[in-house]
């Protein structure tokens, strides 16, 4: 439970939370990543249906003695002239009606169907026209059922889907692969309304999470996705790109040089962050700001021998800012410097008239 003594910053609206065991145990069992498996479930392979755009092949074969293909026809050129009983139609795209023509069948439609399902359309269509007509229904070019896969890879494209059902490590193969080293890559997902991101090693690691993929997803390979920036006394001040499996706040401190010894108050370590107002036990609901979340200010008293150990508990967060602040001898070195600075010239110019 956060205390109400803890909770009070000075600042309007905000909260000032000292940081102990128990809330960094509270903050990272809130950062729980919902996995792939959780938010859209393993899936099924890929069921293919023709769409509109697609490109289909229609073949006709009709047993002999044939009634209505048994002449010559004018067909596809590419196959020559038709064998007695049986006929290729030319290549068409579905229209943006979801249909195709045939000569005697008239319009079929053809999107959100499967070959097999307009195979038997027409051969009843042509019954009563050919002797026992048998039909093939072939994808050309399919336009419709893909997935597009961009980002950090090394080759952007849309992979299309086929009843072997592709999941999501075929297609960042189909891609090329990722560019930079599995460990710091994030592999987002977006399907309908739904975006989700993971570690890519944690797909790797866990089979569950290597999900089917469907028609319109979008599979997005991103480097180092997020950020902290590092202001005060710390051996750089900079912003700093850190990987979606996230990194405590020892190794956020690790990658800036950790503080700066002349300067850091060791007390004064601070992060500030725009908290999910659920990922703290308070003891009184805490205000929040238009997109509902929290302002808050986490301390850390590196005096602590303890907060060695907090520290490698405690998750940085996307945006997070942290700042060390300058210790009272640093300050008091400043005016020290502000004063020689004004004094020295002083004394330069009363010297140089005696």
């Amino acid at each position: 439970m956060v205390e109400e003594s803890q909770q009070r910053s000075g600042l309007p609206g905000m909260r000032l939370v000292p940081v102990t065991d128990e809330i960094a145990r509270q903050l990272t069992a809130s950062r729980k990543q919902r996995s792939f498996a959780e938010a859209f479930g393993m899936g099924t392979a890929y069921e293919p249906m023709i769409g509109k755009g697609d490109v289909i092949e229609v073949s006709v074969w009709e047993a002999p003695p044939a009634l209505l293909f048994g002449n010559q026809m004018m067909v596809d050129p590419r196959f020559g002239p038709a064998n007695a009983g049986m006929v290729n139609f030319p290549e068409q795209m579905v229209n943006s009606k979801g249909t195709i023509s045939l000569p005697f069948t008239g319009a079929v439609q053809a999107a959100g169907r499967c070959a097999a399902d307009i195979e038997a359309d027409i051969a009843a269509r042509l019954q009563g026209k050919a002797n026992q007509p048998q039909v093939l229904v072939r994808t050309i070019r399919n336009n419709t059922a893909n997935v597009t896969v961009v980002g950090d890879v090394v080759t952007s494209t849309r992979m299309p889907l086929t009843a072997k059902g592709e999941r999501l490590l075929d297609a960042l193969a189909a891609g090329g692969g990722v560019k930079q080293s599995v460990d710091r890559t994030t592999v987002q997902v977006a399907r309908g309304t739904e975006v989700r991101g993971l570690p890519l090693e944690k797909i790797i690691q866990d089979p569950q999470q290597n999900i089917f993929m469907q028609a319109g997803d979008v599979v997005t390979a991103l480097f180092q996705p997020l950020s902290f920036t590092m202001l005060g006394a710390a051996g750089k001040s900079e912003e700093v790109n850190f990987e979606a499996q996230g990194i405590s706040l020892a190794q956020a401190l690790a990658r800036v040089g950790g503080l700066n010894d002349m300067r850091a108050d060791a007390k004064g370590l601070f992060v500030f962050r725009y908290e999910d107002p659920a990922a703290l036990n308070w003891a009184e609901a805490p205000a929040v700001n238009a997109e509902g979340k929290v302002p808050v200010i986490y301390q850390v008293d590196l005096h602590d021998p303890a907060a060695f150990f907090i520290a490698q508990n405690f998750p940085i967060a996307n945006s997070d800012v942290l700042y060390i602040a300058n210790s009272p001898a640093a300050e008091l070195q400043k005016f020290v410097n502000i004063v020689a600075g004004a004094f020295y010239p002083a004394l330069t110019v009363v010297n140089a008239t005696r």
